[in-house]
């Protein structure tokens, strides 16, 4: 299996074991989720009571989450941006990513400047459909995922490809 994780923060985004492909300005990884729900058991064996045999005491052992597949798996923390807000948070997140390319090639940054200015126009134009995930640290600096739903509401997100360190595991 590979993981994704953001070069800046180190966070895992998402795994292979999600369908993905590159979206056509070559910006993006486009990653298809599912809205799931799921029954979560608590284990208290492990904690260091004993209940009462005189008691009989009524609780609810398992808690409900819901939420798109992506986000549950990977432990994604939902953020929340102003356009002004997320121009300036990509302004500073695409010149680290830039210097980051630097490291390895100048033609890697250029063509990492030009594509990505059509990416990010094509997300400005519905930015108000998009919410916004970070990785699990919440890390400011790191890479911020976009969620956003298809015509038949089927979720997808994307992150920055330029922006990941693919990790096999």
């Amino acid at each position: 299996m590979i993981i994704f994780k953001c070069i800046l923060s180190g966070d895992e985004m998402f795994a292979d074991t999600f369908k993905y492909k590159e979206t056509d300005d070559k910006v993006f990884y486009m990653v298809y989720g599912s809205i799931v729900t799921r029954n979560e058991q608590f284990d208290d064996s492990l904690i260091a009571a004993n209940a009462s045999a005189e008691e009989a005491v009524e609780s609810n052992d398992s808690a409900v989450s819901s939420g798109v597949d992506i986000v549950l798996n990977h432990k994604l923390k939902e953020t929340s941006f102003r356009k002004a807000d997320y121009v300036a948070y990509l302004k500073s997140y695409v010149k680290a990513i830039r210097a980051k390319l630097l490291e390895e090639s100048p033609e890697k940054a250029q063509d990492f400047e030009a594509r990505v200015k059509v990416g990010v126009g094509n997300i400005m134009k519905d930015f108000k459909d998009y919410q916004f995930f970070t990785g699990e640290n919440m890390d400011v600096e790191g890479m911020v995922g976009l969620l956003n739903y298809n015509d038949d509401d089927k979720p997808y997100m994307l992150f920055f490809k330029d922006g990941l360190l693919a990790e096999k595991v």
